[in-house]
């Protein structure tokens, strides 16, 4: 387990069970766990596998690469309408949980199974995906941005684009925006180091830490 973490799961609201429960499960199955975006994320040899997810009205279990799951129970769902590899497991009460948990196990080691194939994503054509409105705006009023957008690698624009679209709601596209701007004009992805203490380059490996404890 991440102490890290420790305090993250003591200090949950209405689905603390169900997502206690959860974190075990997955710790389980040999999975490590680390802090990211601010949630709990459980990685195989440095690559995502699982994450965990605590909102008003549900908590999930969200699959990175779910889309090549075989979900033979069905229980994946898209998190939203431009979720093409993304998939969850949403638990609204506890009845959920007991009737997902015996597949559960299965579930994750397919999904870890599919990491150490090398399996790879179908690609996407960034022309054919939606920009939200939001960030199109921000294109009107800012060339500079735009052009930084459009140099980015295609896998880098489609992270943006899916989270940035993601949002329920305007305000908050607004925000994750305005808080990757200076990130895309630098021309880094979304998980791209930008302090420059990374041993993971270009990726960013959490040493960013190190700034925080000075």
């Amino acid at each position: 387990m991440n102490r890290e973490l420790d305090l993250y799961f003591s200090n949950l609201g209405l689905f603390k069970p169900i997502l206690n429960n959860l974190r075990d499960i997955v710790l389980s199955c040999g999975l490590i766990e680390e802090f990211k975006w601010k949630a709990p994320c459980y990685t195989f040899k440095g690559k995502n596998v699982v994450m965990l997810g605590n909102f008003k009205d549900n908590c999930v279990i969200s699959f990175f690469k779910g889309s090549l799951l075989q979900d033979s129970e069905e229980f994946l769902f898209k998190p939203g309408e431009n979720s093409h590899v993304f998939r969850v497991i949403r638990f609204k009460s506890m009845d959920d949980f007991i009737k997902v948990e015996p597949f559960l196990k299965a579930y994750i080691f397919e999904a870890i199974e599919i990491e150490k194939s090398g399996a790879k994503l179908p690609s996407i054509d960034i022309a054919t995906m939606e920009i939200p409105d939001e960030l199109t705006q921000n294109f009107i009023g800012n060339e500079q941005l735009k052009k930084a957008f459009e140099s980015l690698t295609p896998g880098r624009q489609r992270a943006y684009i899916l989270f940035f679209s993601a949002a329920k709601n305007t305000q908050t596209r607004f925000d994750r925006i305005e808080k990757f701007k200076n990130q895309i004009m630098d021309g880094k992805g979304m998980n791209d180091c930008t302090c420059g203490l990374s041993r993971k380059m270009p990726a960013c490996d959490g040493s960013h830490k190190i700034l925080r404890v000075k």
